[in-house]
C-alpha cells in the first residue's frame, strides 16, 4: 500500500486524469473550455433558458441560458 492509498487519496496516475467533459449544448460554437472561447448569454432565449412561450427548455442552450462562443479573434 502506498502512502497516498493509506491516506485515502487517489494514486498520482488517477489524480492526473482530467474530469469528465461538460456536454456541449446545441447552440455552442465550440466545446466548453476550448481555447479562445467563453460563456455568453444564449441569443435564442436571452438567457432565460426557456422558449419564448416559457413552456419548454430552450433548444439551443439546453435550458441553461448560456452557450460557449468564440471570443476575440482577428
Amino acid at each position: 500500500m502506498t502512502y497516498r492509498e493509506s491516506r485515502g487519496l487517489p494514486s498520482q496516475a488517477a489524480a492526473a486524469q482530467p474530469g469528465p467533459a461538460q456536454p456541449a449544448a446545441p447552440g455552442d460554437e465550440a466545446p466548453p473550455g476550448a481555447p479562445g472561447t467563453g460563456e455568453t448569454v444564449c441569443r435564442t432565449c436571452g438567457g432565460t433558458g426557456r422558449t419564448p412561450g416559457g413552456q419548454a427548455d430552450c433548444p439551443d442552450c439546453g435550458g441553461t441560458g448560456k452557450v460557449t462562443a468564440g471570443i476575440g479573434g482577428g
